[in-house]
């Protein structure tokens, strides 16, 4: 297969749905803050839903001109990385279950699993601290771009103060007073 750059049309189509998923994300961090405790569990899941939905979208359309393209549906589905899916329709594995059980400190199943082992043992270091104890610059940086981001468009960056932790916030009205549009100088 040669090598040629992107449809227009179709990198049109990645760049809105990825901005999709940006909003949604930011909302995902929303909705964790404490004064959302009456909504957070329906909201999470749905914006968390959401952004997994339109990421799969990007997919798709990206795998259907591979396709009309000539892509060996072999080599599709490795891109694809189809061995990885799974259905939310299943709802949570066992595996989710334990590694919740070491978040929230509870006991492990009694079953001798070395996977029920190991994500209990995950979910314990996540509780623990051994795991994003300390939000790194990194992580700190993302929130506070997905926060100023969305400040600056619904032209709300006076409410980051409302809800987010003060360094969090700070940083995000740095960043959305970046995305400021300049207006002209008047004479």
């Amino acid at each position: 297969m040669e090598d040629t750059q992107m449809p227009e049309p179709l990198r049109q189509a990645v760049h809105q749905l990825v901005s999709e998923v940006v909003m949604n994300c930011q909302e995902v961090l929303r909705y964790t803050e404490p004064d959302q405790s009456h909504t957070w569990k329906r909201m999470l899941l749905y914006r968390a839903t959401d952004a997994s939905d339109t990421m799969d979208k990007a997919a798709m359309l990206i795998a259907a001109y591979c396709q009309r393209t000539g892509m060996a549906l072999d080599t599709l589905a490795s891109y694809l990385q189809t061995r990885q899916q799974r259905s939310r329709a299943a709802g949570p594995k066992d595996s989710d279950r334990y590694q919740v059980a070491g978040m929230l400190g509870t006991p492990l199943p009694p079953e001798d699993d070395q996977d029920a082992k190991m994500r209990f043992s995950m979910g314990r270091r996540y509780a623990e601290g051994g795991l994003m104890a300390e939000p790194d610059e990194q992580r700190l940086f993302t929130e506070a771009c997905l926060h100023g981001l969305y400040a600056r468009l619904c032209d709300d960056v006076d409410a980051l103060d409302s809800y987010l932790p003060p360094h969090v916030a700070a940083l995000a009205r740095k960043i959305a007073e970046v995305l400021e549009i300049p207006q002209p100088a008047t004479a």
